[in-house]
């Protein structure tokens, strides 16, 4: 192709890139094009990948990969492109079309497959809830959900084998020990400088109504083993690499009842 001819295909490409809005997600295209060459965040997601990925194996061929909140698609390609059979679940119609479209321009062997869901629809999904995943990743979604914990259950409940969990939170002292139980008259020990909290965020935060929740580092560890998950490390600030461990039956007997409830 002559240096005009792809000039011309480019600019075709860039009018397509507007049309679908505004991108979230910085993805490199063929030819050089880029989704959001002036994010805010630099180029986001790659540096947060950069850093992630190194708790994964190189090659992912076999595995089963659930990406939920998967916007524009960045790491389900990434990890399609380390062989990994994705689904890409969002709640915005308009990530996914950028997605699909931006999935016909990659042309990847495997490509991922984009499905409008929340993570309470996981539940009961016969596609979601009757399959085995290797992996689920579960990053930058937590804080956006009125229901945090019941999302983590949730998640939990389709039993991966690894999670990549990222979510806001606020700074704050190094945990602290946290009894077994303790009486009413010891209460303050839950202002205690790291006691794991969740602090609600009523109306907005950074010009964006659905940011609900955010939690010192201390929360978010106790809500994942919680719901049962082991962190295994801290690949980057606010970021949890897991593995799934046993959790209580009375919190699934709870989920099951919860979701039964919501006619999921």
């Amino acid at each position: 192709m002559s240096f005009m001819a792809r000039g011309a295909a480019n600019e075709s490409i860039e009018s397509e890139l507007e049309k679908l809005g505004k991108w979230f997600h910085n993805l490199h295209l063929p030819g050089g094009i880029e989704t959001a060459p002036k994010h805010p965040l630099g180029d986001f997601p790659r540096r947060k990948w950069r850093k992630v990925h190194k708790c994964l194996p190189s090659d992912l061929g076999g595995w089963r990969v659930l990406d939920i909140g998967c916007n524009a698609g960045y790491y389900s390609f990434a990890l399609a492109e380390r062989g990994a059979e994705v689904i890409g679940v969002d709640v915005d119609a308009r990530y996914l079309e950028q997605a699909r479209w931006a999935s016909n321009r990659l042309q990847l062997d495997n490509p991922p497959v984009f499905r409008q869901l929340s993570v309470y629809q996981l539940y009961g999904d016969a596609e979601i809830s009757g399959s085995s995943f290797d992996l689920i990743w579960f990053m930058g979604v937590l804080y956006h959900l009125r229901h945090p914990l019941l999302a983590l259950d949730i998640v939990r409940s389709l039993s991966p084998r690894y999670l990549m969990f990222q979510t806001m939170s606020f700074p704050d002292a190094p945990a602290t020990p946290v009894p077994q139980d303790f009486g009413l008259a010891r209460r303050k020990l839950i202002a205690a400088p790291g006691w794991p909290k969740l602090g609600f965020i009523e109306r907005s935060l950074a010009g964006d109504p659905t940011n609900w929740w955010a939690a010192n580092d201390a929360c978010a560890e106790a809500m994942l083993r919680s719901s049962g998950f082991e962190v295994l490390e801290c690949p980057e600030h606010e970021t949890y690499w897991c593995s799934s461990r046993d959790v209580q039956d009375s919190v699934r007997a709870e989920l099951c009842s919860v979701m039964r409830g919501t006619g999921q």
